[in-house]
């Protein structure tokens, strides 16, 4: 079972434990338009894997690979967002699944869900517990 953590409490993890990490599983399009997590104040930056690839949506078949190449140990404290919680949550099972014996699903992911307008960003998620981030 992976364990969903609300972001503020991954903040407070990234800021206190030197071996975690976070995990942007959300695709290239997504970062350059939508925004990153910054990570300044940690003194880390967010580890960028693609959990599905744009504009197909087909599932990284590298995914784990890609983890180990960016140098993420399976005794870590690795947290997944996305901008839900949904792929993340894969993500997360994934990476369990492949040795990785801390990992985490951010809950609500980066905008969470639609407001009743349509928009995302401001009911919860990182952006709307006001954490850092950056766009562009």
């Amino acid at each position: 079972m992976i364990e969903d953590v609300a972001p503020r409490q991954v903040w407070e993890a990234l800021m206190s434990n030197p071996s975690a990490v976070l995990c942007d599983v959300r695709t290239s399009a997504e970062w350059s338009f939508v925004g990153l997590p910054d990570l300044i104040q940690t003194g880390k930056q967010p580890i960028l894997i693609q959990w599905q690839a744009y504009p197909t949506m087909q599932q990284n078949p590298k995914f784990v690979e890609a983890l180990t190449a960016a140098h993420v140990e399976p005794e870590q404290h690795v947290y997944f967002i996305c901008r839900s919680g949904a792929r993340s949550m894969a993500a997360a099972q994934a990476a369990k699944a492949a040795g990785y014996k801390h990992v985490y699903n951010v809950k609500d992911g980066f905008e969470g869900p639609a407001d009743p307008r349509g928009h995302r960003g401001n009911v919860a998620g990182w952006k709307a517990e006001g954490l850092p981030w950056k766009q562009g």
